[in-house]
């Protein structure tokens, strides 16, 4: 076969073309590689973007806590230590159970006495609809609670008297007629505050805790002195927790149609309500604390929270033996401008703390407000 020689001007322009095509396949990869290696450095940017956001929300949550508080710096070291997986201290989020008394820990106890004294002295001494009702013992009950409020000094048989009391002045009402009386006074003014009622006396720094707890998957309970449904009437509305988690003293409940009928032999009919029975149960102080904490949650606290030595049985069995890292934490009424203080009560507690293991809280030094800015002691 006879060989031809190809035009010079052909091969060139062959030439230039597989040329042109490596250079676009060059700068292809050059793009795509330069692409890629701005992306993590972009990504990097946005993690240290959402990493500072993280650490400021972090450092905010208990803004109501002053910078020296010593539960601010150890809650929060401890929330890391027990939430990031891995760590030695970590709790799995079944295990994260908080347990906080009401009364004197998430709330005013000294205007001028708890709110459920102040409740029943009302339903007792000031209610037309009940005062000329209340029978003798109710009203010798009210005359303790009156003396009490005086004094600041609180008899130790008042305990059980003011529960039978609460059981006999509110029998035969229905759930939600003893709800609508409770919140009914919880509306009223605050007796020794201006802007205030009953239930706003709550303390905005501890809400705070409950809050940045929740934020953390803690299962927040309240275990209160306090009868259970006047824990629940109270607090609904301003403690963010499900009625169930709100724990208190006992009074007993029957069906409307029950009248003296033993419950075991009665059944509930579509024509019954469940009504206040008349009969004190329990008295929701001490040891009672543990046992409701082990009958009703049936899981052992890591945090406790409270302010008296009805509390401390419930601090005790949290921090004791507990396979997870524990903490307890009491208020000390030491604010005598912002809150009713009492300075030699708030030391005695301060002493508690030190022999015990707790960690003090005080409402003076560590809280910069209690019930809000507009809030004043009359």
């Amino acid at each position: 076969m006879e060989n031809k020689k190809k035009n010079p001007a052909t091969v060139w322009k062959i030439v230039s073309a597989v040329l042109a095509i490596a250079l676009i396949a060059v700068s292809c990869t050059w793009a795509f590689t330069a692409g890629q290696s701005a992306s993590p450095a972009q990504d990097t940017a946005a993690v240290d973007q959402n990493d500072d956001t993280a650490v400021a929300a972090d450092a905010d949550v208990l803004s109501l806590w002053t910078q020296s508080a010593p539960l601010k710096a150890e809650l929060t070291a401890y929330i890391e230590a027990v939430t990031t997986e891995g760590s030695a201290d970590y709790i799995p989020i079944e295990n994260r159970i908080a347990v906080f008394d009401m009364d004197g820990t998430l709330c005013c106890e000294t205007d001028p006495g708890y709110f459920d004294h102040k409740l029943l002295y009302h339903r007792v001494m000031e209610d037309p609809d009940y005062k000329d009702k209340a029978s003798d013992e109710e009203k010798a009950t009210a005359k303790m609670i009156e003396t009490y409020f005086e004094t600041g000094e609180y008899p130790e048989e008042l305990s059980i008297a003011h529960g039978k009391a609460v059981a006999s002045a509110f029998e035969g009402m229905t759930l939600d007629e003893f709800d609508a009386y409770v919140k009914s006074y919880r509306d009223e003014p605050a007796q020794g505050y201006e802007n205030m009622t009953n239930g706003e006396a709550f303390y905005k720094p501890m809400l705070q805790v409950i809050d940045y707890l929740q934020a953390n998957d803690f299962a927040v309970y309240i275990v209160s002195g306090t009868d259970r449904l006047i824990t629940r009437g109270l607090a609904e509305g301003t403690v963010d927790i499900p009625l169930s988690q709100m724990i208190g003293s006992d009074e007993s409940f029957v069906a409307s149609g029950q009248k003296d009928e033993d419950g075991l032999e009665y059944t509930f009919t579509d024509d019954d309500e469940v009504i206040t029975g008349g009969e004190f149960l329990i008295k929701n102080l001490k040891m009672n604390k543990v046992s409701v904490i082990e009958q009703e949650i049936g899981v052992q606290p890591v945090l406790a929270f409270g302010n008296s030595s009805g509390d401390f049985a419930m601090a005790n069995f949290t921090i004791s033996n507990n396979p997870y890292r524990a903490a307890a934490f009491m208020l000390c009424c030491d604010d005598t401008v912002r809150e009713n203080g009492n300075i030699e009560k708030a030391d005695k507690m301060r002493t508690s703390c030190e022999e015990n293991g707790y960690t003090a809280v005080s409402m003076k030094d560590d809280w910069t407000t209690i019930y809000g800015d507009n809030v004043t002691r009359k």
